[in-house]
């Protein structure tokens, strides 16, 4: 069995209790030096084999997995597996080969990021829409054209931004696109190696996003958080709201603002 476990955004205690107990369980487990930190091996059994995946291709992982079809094989991504994991490859590898796989979730750093940042990322008449996405970089030829950052900022809405951390200027002047819907006093947030012990947290705007993003000195391991989300200010939701009514609550009665709990039908 290859189990795809997402590790969380660093801090161990992250991890979920499945993904726990997949590692306690794994003969080999093969994870990422680079973006996993060390602490998450103490899941592992002594008897583990570790394999470090930071200096191994595709090839190289594919080939322990075929080698290895009575093993308990856990395959250790950053964060969620779900989000730019590079995973899909392997699932199609393990369906190809008739090889039984399973996918753990793991705490996303976007998740991790508004819990340190103390902010919800939906806030009504804000943002109720929430996009992951990237800079082309390198692997420019796997980025659609429609799915530009400038595109999104065009939108709006709470975009986090990964895998951009190197290039501040161009991320800047990306989100601040000619007809975006962000401007340069809109509230950003830096946020480096979120819950690893040398986490940084910076709060800015777009306007000073590129200068402060360049005066870290980090260009890895970066997520950028852009929204009003992050400052604006905060409408009620009607889901708790004494005047509105759902399946579970009725509305309150005039002058209170009591819960009045729908009764279970028999």
């Amino acid at each position: 069995m290859i189990s795809f476990v997402g590790a969380g955004p660093g801090d161990p205690d992250l991890i979920t209790l499945k993904g726990q107990n997949r590692l306690a369980q794994a003969d080999i487990v093969i994870w990422a030096s680079s973006l996993v930190p060390e602490e998450l091996l103490s899941h592992c059994s002594s008897k583990s084999v570790i394999m470090d995946s930071a200096g191994m291709t595709l090839e190289d992982v594919l080939e322990v997995y075929s080698k290895s079809s009575e093993s308990n094989v856990v395959r250790l991504h950053s964060g969620d597996p779900s989000i730019y994991g590079a995973i899909q490859e392997q699932i199609d590898y393990c369906i190809e080969h008739d090889i039984s796989f399973e996918i753990v979730p793991g705490v996303s750093s976007m998740a991790a990021a508004a819990a340190i940042l103390k902010r919800e990322l939906t806030v009504p008449t804000l943002s109720q829409s929430v996009v992951f996405t990237r800079l082309a970089g390198k692997t420019k030829s796997s980025m659609p054209d429609k799915e530009k950052i400038s595109a999104f900022a065009r939108i709006g809405g709470t975009l986090g931004v990964f895998l951009s951390g190197a290039r501040p200027q161009e991320l800047q002047d990306e989100l601040l696109c000619e007809g975006s819907a962000f401007n340069e006093s809109t509230a950003a947030a830096i946020v480096i190696r979120a819950t690893w012990s040398d986490e940084q947290i910076i709060m800015t705007t777009l306007g000073s996003l590129a200068k402060e993003m360049a005066s870290s000195g980090a260009n890895r391991t970066v997520l950028v958080i852009v929204g009003d989300v992050l400052s604006g200010p905060t409408q009620r939701s009607h889901l708790y709201s004494p005047n509105y009514a759902h399946r579970f609550r009725k509305r309150s009665l005039p002058g209170t603002t009591e819960g009045r709990p729908v009764k279970e039908r028999p």
